[in-house]
């Protein structure tokens, strides 16, 4: 048998630290790269939380010679996300960049060099959003359909219209996305989903994410490409 390796109570070996809060944890400046998330952290995507900007916490921890990224599970691509902290009044040159859910399906439609996006097709289902903007395909060489019989795959990265081939979306209810992807489901195609959250914070209310679908597509039996934390970021290259 192994030996276990244990550690006597009398022992002078530190196992663990509290700290007060993020601020104090900052002034050890033990690490040197802060990853950061956006939604539920720094704001609650209409305004920042108290304190993460007016306290200076961000520009005292740049002084550090600390680097910090935003990681975020967006469907929105890197370049959207640092202009959206910009809007909220934080200063985007505090940030190294950002990495998304989002940026990361782009890039992997995009390159296409990883062997489970290069056996897609490029006609699509597109779930998007509407109130909250509808995301551009632009540059990607899909063709974007409405009928699920000329569909290769799915893409999800809204839970609140479908892309129509025109350009524009059709706001439609979560429970009639619902029904097109039982619809995929029947023709076995994959999913591809740009944001695997269940939900998000939005000021003070709870907003339904991708990652909801997705999990209704996988009990219809599909297979789902999830993009996003937790999953490992292989890819860092084009950051």
């Amino acid at each position: 048998m192994m030996p276990r390796c244990s550690i006597s109570p009398s022992s002078d070996v530190q196992l663990f630290q509290t700290f007060n809060g993020i601020q104090q944890l900052s002034q050890t400046q033990i690490f040197k790269a802060w990853f950061l998330d956006q939604f539920g952290v720094l704001h609650d995507g209409k305004q920042p939380y108290p304190g993460a900007i007016s306290t200076l916490f961000l520009e005292k921890l740049a002084t550090t010679g600390a680097k910090m990224v935003i990681i975020s599970n967006s469907s929105r691509r890197s370049s959207i996300t640092i202009e959206k902290m910009k809007s909220l009044g934080f200063d985007p040159s505090l940030f190294v960049g950002a990495i998304t859910s989002g940026e990361l399906t782009h890039q992997h439609l995009l390159r296409r060099d990883d062997a489970w996006f290069a056996k897609l097709g490029r006609s699509c289902i597109h779930m998007t959003w509407s109130d909250r903007g509808a995301i551009s395909l632009e540059g990607l060489g899909l063709r974007v359909v409405d009928k699920v019989e000329e569909a290769e795959f799915v893409l999800v990265h809204g839970t609140e219209a479908l892309g129509l081939p025109s350009g524009s979306v059709l706001p439609m209810e979560l429970e009639d996305l619902e029904k097109t992807l039982e619809q995929c489901a029947a023709k076995n195609i994959p999913m591809v989903v740009a944001n695997p959250d269940f939900v998000t914070v939005e000021a003070r209310a709870l907003r339904v994410m991708p990652g909801t679908l997705a999990t209704k597509y996988e009990k219809l039996g599909g297979e789902v490409k999830w993009m996003g934390k937790p999953d490992e970021v292989k890819q860092l290259d084009h950051y």
